[in-house]
């Protein structure tokens, strides 16, 4: 036993105390995640949350931000991409008709640094009110010779539930129905290898440079945070029957709504429908991009695509209209081979 903090251990790069003091500093932000589920000090080896009761289904999902944290890491901004994470999650089970129970989060490193971490952590637990979802536990790695220098990897649990009668499994899609989209905010978290090397590699372009067009920097608009669509479906789940939801992340438009369509039935997407984003014209036109790939790597504009029949079409866009949202209808389902045809 000794003494002296600088251990065998910190020499070699992991510093226990070091950790442990910055959960301590972390553990009030993460206790106001706390809902009526909330079970258990935070801390203990397992979190713990109350089961919703046997007429609920448990939904989960894992993903992490991906290259985005590259882009954190050159504009020094590290609070929005805690936020993209939780929302990237509750989107992923809303495409269920799950609404979040509780979170975990991964954050790894070759060493913590201490502002950088209250950021992410900041981040996480901001979403995590606003979904009202408990952040209940996680991991905190320090690995020297894993990660590069000043970097890390942020990846995220989330277990929601569903009543068993409200679960959306898109069995009841068919010819005729009606794609709303919802706005996106930006890329969200998906596409950034490519938009990196087409903004800073090929377009030569610095993060406080002005995105033509906008007001906002490179910066400013790849950091755009990943948006939770929760509030407003949530209130249309109450209004109409919801056949189908496809968050539009990695795989763009043709792979995320294939995940769901029944065998026969082929969804058209409109793309005249909507203008995308001026970020997404930028790569597509600095980059060569072709428009066919943009549309399966990015959201292109639209962070949700909901299946409704046609005959609840206006009340869905009345709904969500009333929550602040701009829907637009994009699309139909109709019989075909292919399962995702995009025109316009």
């Amino acid at each position: 036993m000794t003494n002296d903090k600088s251990t065998a251990y910190a020499r070699s790069g992991v510093d226990i105390d070091a950790k442990m003091e910055l959960l301590r500093k972390a553990k009030q932000q993460i206790q106001k995640t706390r809902t009526a589920g909330s079970a258990g000090a935070w801390g203990l080896f397992g979190g713990l949350f109350q089961s919703p009761g046997k007429d609920h289904l448990l939904v989960s999902s894992t993903d992490g931000v991906g290259t985005k944290l590259k882009v954190a890491h050159l504009v020094g901004r590290h609070d929005t991409v805690g936020q993209d994470l939780v929302n990237h999650c509750v989107n992923d089970i809303l495409a269920q008709g799950a609404e979040p129970l509780f979170f975990l989060d991964y954050i790894g490193a070759q060493q913590l640094d201490p502002g950088v971490f209250a950021q992410v952590i900041a981040g996480l637990c901001q979403a995590c009110r606003e979904n009202h979802c408990a952040l209940v536990g996680g991991e905190t790695a320090e690995m020297p010779g894993l990660y590069p220098a000043g970097e890390y990897d942020l990846v995220g649990t989330i277990v929601g539930a569903v009543p068993k009668q409200r679960l959306i499994t898109g069995a009841g899609v068919k010819a005729g129905d009606i794609l709303i989209g919802l706005p996106s905010s930006g890329l969200h978290t998906n596409g950034y290898s490519l938009a990196r090397r087409v903004i800073f590699e090929t377009a030569g372009k610095k993060v406080a440079d002005l995105l033509p067009g906008t007001k906002k920097t490179f910066g400013e608009a790849l950091l755009a945070v990943h948006r939770s669509y929760l509030k407003p479906v949530r209130k249309l789940m109450d209004a109409v029957k919801i056949h189908a939801l496809a968050h539009i992340t990695g795989g763009g438009f043709t792979d995320n709504i294939d995940r769901f369509l029944p065998k026969g039935l082929c969804a058209v997407v409109d793309r005249a429908t909507w203008t995308p984003l001026p970020i997404f014209r930028f790569i597509q036109a600095a980059g060569h991009v072709d428009r066919d790939e943009m549309y399966k790597v990015f959201n292109m504009g639209i962070g949700i695509v909901l299946f409704v029949g046609r005959a609840d079409a206006e009340r869905t866009v009345k709904t969500l209209r009333a929550t602040g949202e701009i829907p637009v209808a994009i699309g139909f389902v109709e019989k075909g081979p292919a399962p995702v045809r995009l025109i316009g």
